[in-house]
């Protein structure tokens, strides 16, 4: 048995690769992945809202420091497995989404329970979208390499925007209806 497939899941040693093709074993679809974009963009975009507002109520000077940390932070993990493509195409897509953050005026303080509630909002809509786009592969072989629980749980929250991104802007021959 190689390495690779002893070795336990881990966002240090990710095969960007090989999750990819997981990934594809349940997203294979064009609009599920859209979905999931938008789906993620709103977890997201509610989180980092409601820091931004609450650093805003709590006397902040300037918010952008703390929200392109957290962006940037969240890219180097990214960076450490991912093509430079899927880096360049997920910073890109961070600059936006912070950018459209930070347009926000600052709301009224009861709004950050609104950003929060965003994230299961999303969330709910995400897993939804697996009744509309329902062509899935067997993923026995997938689930052996990459059994689900916590860790996998933990890999797919990083990487599903690059995934995603990847599948969107480079993989068009993976795209099925």
């Amino acid at each position: 048995m190689s390495t690779q497939t002893t070795r336990p899941l881990s966002l240090r040693h990710v095969d960007f690769d090989e999750l990819y093709a997981r990934h594809l074993g349940r997203h294979s679809q064009f609009g599920i992945n859209v979905a999931h974009v938008v789906a993620l963009y709103g977890l997201w975009y509610g989180i980092y809202a409601a820091i931004d507002q609450a650093a805003r109520h709590l006397g902040a000077p300037a918010t952008w420091p703390i929200l392109a940390a957290m962006a940037a932070m969240y890219l180097a993990v990214v960076a450490i497995n991912a093509p430079a493509r899927v880096i360049l195409a997920t910073a890109a897509l961070l600059i936006i989404f912070v950018a459209s953050v930070l347009v926000l005026p600052t709301l009224p303080a009861w709004s950050i329970l609104g950003f929060l509630a965003m994230a299961p909002a999303f969330y709910k809509f995400q897993s939804w979208n697996h009744r509309i786009w329902t062509a899935a592969a067997d993923m026995s072989e997938f689930n052996r390499r990459f059994p689900p629980g916590r860790d996998l749980n933990l890999i797919l929250l990083v990487y599903e925007i690059p995934i995603c991104l990847n599948y969107l802007l480079f993989r068009r021959q993976d795209w099925t209806r």
